[in-house]
């Protein structure tokens, strides 16, 4: 006599209890890798923060630049910190060359700094090089 559909129903049935032994009856798996998904979405998101700066610091965004004269040269820009900034605004000309350099303390929060930079020739441009927590400093 041959199988008949109902018998591969039958036999698939009584196969089903076994793979649930043999696979876990209970939701460990589940636990398990609920439990990773978590972890690697915190880490992914941490790593993210960190590489992107949001985890702390000092921000600055230039606004405008200007070199009306060969004396001086103007920059407008934006900085934010927690503790207060000390930034270093710097003027170039077109070959690159450093003309003009100043050091400006910032308070805290978000702050609107306008600064004019002596120059020794005519700048090109006007950069702010760097800005740092003033807490940090020794």
């Amino acid at each position: 006599m041959s199988a008949t559909p109902e018998d591969d129903a039958v036999n698939s049935a009584d196969t089903a209890p076994a793979l649930r032994k043999r696979h876990g009856n209970g939701p460990v798996f589940f636990v398990v890798a609920t439990v990773f998904a978590v972890a690697v979405t915190i880490g992914w998101g941490y790593s993210v923060m960190s590489y992107s700066g949001l985890g702390g610091g000092v921000y600055h965004q230039v606004i405008s630049v200007s070199a009306p004269s060969g004396s001086e040269a103007r920059i407008s820009f934006e900085v934010n910190s927690r503790e207060g900034a000390e930034c270093l605004v710097q003027a170039l000309d077109d070959q690159m060359v450093l003309v003009g350099e100043e050091k400006v303390d910032v308070e805290s929060g978000n702050r609107m700094v306008n600064r004019t930079v002596e120059t020794v020739r005519q700048a090109s441009t006007v950069e702010v090089a760097s800005c740092r927590e003033q807490g940090s400093q020794d």
